[in-house]
């Protein structure tokens, strides 16, 4: 997601700066970071306010469907590399990852910021990535730098990265503490919103129907295709229901580009007679975590993960 304006970037001119509690204050070109070794790591990135707009009474934001989210391979440094030759006083507790991006939200003017714990921070997975699918990365996708971090919803992964901060106190700007926060009402405190909770979508079969959406499907057998993920475990099990969520059976799974990706599933269907149906996905991770039928309300719309339902009229028309 994009919170504000693409900065336009000079990529001679421009320079990552790592500093505050660290052992040594580093200003890096994109050509160093291109000279260091690198990772290339397929990871779904997924908004934290995809299906917001199935939520009602509908949240006041961004009315996103089931659209925000997508897979991509990202090329980088490992951020472990660069905390390590940075190094970091016994005081640091947090590293805060600031963009170029900047506009007003909550009443303040202010630059895109996010912290992660030195804990979460130091993961293997986490890159500074420069690349995207084999290309330098796009102006929307966060060019000339960005953090990727595999298994949290979207807004962790910093774009237009500029500077990284090591912390001795927990980050209090407007994007952790008041944004991205699941509250019930206005002055809540809130939990944070972390890591993806588990999600399956469907390339619903048919044609749909312009006014309604629903679907219109021929009589016989058809496949009906999705994909799957969680950032809380890998996917082990994807069901598929003709009936509104009564009953399920299970779709095969396929193969996951790496641990941070979707999977793909796969379900043969065939109705029993023509007629309106309702089709339904749910995922399943390693950890027994399972979409809900309904997700609860909150007031930020964040981390809808209820089950996609898909009108669907079989017949020959």
């Amino acid at each position: 997601m994009i919170h504000y304006d693409i900065p336009v970037v000079d990529p001679d001119a421009w320079r990552l700066r790592v500093g505050g509690h660290a052992g040594r204050e580093r200003s890096l070109s994109l050509a160093d970071l291109r000279s260091m070794p690198a990772q290339t790591l397929a990871v779904t990135l997924e908004c934290a306010g995809n299906g917001r707009a199935g939520l009602s009474p509908r949240p006041v934001s961004q009315p996103w469907l089931l659209e925000a989210v997508g897979t991509a391979e990202w090329t980088g440094v490992p951020l472990v590399r660069l905390l390590d030759e940075a190094g970091m006083d016994d005081g640091a507790v947090e590293v805060l990852f600031e963009g170029l991006d900047r506009g007003f939200e909550g009443g303040e003017h202010q630059r895109y910021a996010r912290s992660l714990s030195l804990t979460d921070a130091r993961r293997e997975e986490v890159l500074l990535a420069y690349a995207m699918n084999g290309q330098p990365l796009p102006p929307q996708h966060g060019f000339p730098l960005r953090l990727v971090v595999p298994g949290w919803y979207g807004m962790t992964s910093v774009k237009w990265l500029e500077r990284i901060t090591l912390l001795d106190e927990p980050f209090g700007g407007y994007q952790q503490a008041q944004s991205y926060r699941v509250r019930q009402a206005p002055g809540e405190a809130g939990e944070a919103v972390t890591r993806m909770l588990p999600r399956s979508l469907m390339a619903a079969p048919g044609v749909p129907d312009f006014a309604t959406r629903e679907r219109r499907l021929k009589t016989g057998r058809c496949t009906v295709l999705g994909r799957a993920w969680s950032g809380l475990g890998t996917v082990e099990r994807v069901e598929v229901s003709a009936d509104a969520g009564v009953s399920w059976s299970d779709a095969r799974l396929g193969e996951q580009a790496s641990a941070w990706a979707w999977r793909a599933w796969e379900w043969d269907w065939e109705p029993s007679e023509p007629g309106p149906y309702e089709l339904c996905c749910r995922a399943t991770d390693s950890a027994a975590n399972q979409q809900p039928l309904e997700a609860p309300w909150n007031l930020g719309g964040y981390c809808n993960n209820s089950v996609q339902r898909v009108p669907v009229v079989v017949g020959e028309a």
